[in-house]
């Protein structure tokens, strides 16, 4: 329960009205009843006040918040980022109970830090090292020479393979795999495979082959305030370590290929893959389902709109779209000139019939 000055003065907002009215949680301005905050951030969510009950709401710089018949209000500049911070404020957790549970397995060499919670069958390697006030949830696994940084939030069921190397504030949601091998095979011989991508078509007449395994001496190294998504899976390098800067994103069922290199501050949206060997620089966004070819570089800054496959080096700063990738704007003049191709084909028979008349 918070009153209405301290959600202001955590926002860092402006406040009018009543300032000592207590809310509970968050609702939408339809559904908030007397206890909750309405998030109304713009004009388009009157409405929504008049048909719900909140006495206070967080409403856009401006607002007449008596005549929206609210008792309180907080102005807000920026709404999502607004909503960053009340949603951190009244974040209730997972409830996990602090302390180490009885069921969990560690090993003795394992060093475990100040305040750290340790959830049911919880499984920790021998020479892992977790930083202090972690949070390691329900059926997590933790390899052999692992180091965790501090305040890292493990939820349920993720797991962390040998010789990770993990920053601060890490946060990881359900699911996630930090530390597969690689997915590296080879042929004896030259394979069809190697011959179509030289040739960008015909694979030659090679014979069938087995695959060889390519083992992962690598690991993975991940920075600073990084976090990623429910069943993402991140795979341990060849030789080098996969590595993923400071303060990167990665959202539910990302791949992560072998030896890729990430920098900081990136956004990998939805089921986003990125091909072995990738770089990838600073401030870099790729959105759902974006593909990403091996060996490829993209630079800081790049934009990729959702379902976009990069096949090529992507230069810093550009916005791309496509299959293949190509800039936003010229892959929007191409899909404009695709949808008059039915009434361009049908202009050109009709010329064809006069000429032949």
């Amino acid at each position: 329960m918070f009153t209405v000055r301290e959600i202001a003065a955590a926002l860092g907002a402006e406040a009018a009205g009543a300032l000592d009215l207590t809310v509970t949680h968050a609702a939408e301005p339809q559904d908030a009843g007397p206890e909750a905050l309405a998030m109304a951030m713009s004009p388009k969510y009157a409405e929504g006040l008049s048909q719900g009950q909140a006495k206070v709401a967080l409403v856009w710089e401006g607002a007449d918040w008596p005549a929206l018949g609210l008792e309180a209000a907080i102005f807000v500049t920026r709404p999502r980022l607004a909503m960053g911070g009340i949603t951190r404020l009244l974040d209730k957790g997972q409830r996990e109970t602090p302390g180490i549970h009885p069921s969990a397995v560690i090993d003795p060499s394992a060093t475990i830090g100040a305040d750290v919670t340790i959830g049911p069958l919880v499984v920790i390697g021998p020479d892992a090292k977790i930083g202090a006030r972690s949070v390691i949830g329900a059926h997590c696994f933790i390899g052999a020479d692992v180091t965790l940084g501090e305040d890292a939030h493990l939820r349920e069921m993720v797991s962390i393979g040998a010789r990770v190397t993990i920053g601060d504030r890490f946060r990881a949601q359900p699911g996630a795999r930090v530390a597969a091998d690689g997915f590296s095979y080879v042929t004896p011989e030259t394979s069809g495979v190697e011959n179509a991508r030289k040739t960008l078509g015909d694979q030659g007449d090679t014979a069938a082959q087995s695959w060889v395994r390519i083992h992962s001496l690598g690991s993975v190294r991940i920075g600073n305030d990084v976090e990623i998504g429910a069943n993402c899976t991140i795979d341990n390098g060849t030789i080098r370590d996969t590595v993923i800067g400071n303060g990167t994103k990665l959202d539910n069922q990302v791949h992560v290929g072998h030896n890729c290199r990430i920098g900081n501050d990136c956004l990998l949206c939805g089921q986003t893959g990125l091909s072995g060997s990738v770089d990838i620089g600073n401030n870099v966004v790729l959105g759902g389902q974006c593909g990403v070819a091996d060996n490829l570089f993209i630079g800081d800054r790049v934009i990729c709109g959702g379902g976009t496959k990069v096949l090529s080096n992507v230069p810093a700063g550009r916005v791309m779209m496509g299959y293949p990738a190509v800039k936003m704007d010229t892959h929007t003049e191409m899909y404009k000139a695709q949808r008059r191709l039915p009434r361009l084909l049908k202009d050109l028979d009709a010329l064809k019939k006069a000429v032949f008349k």
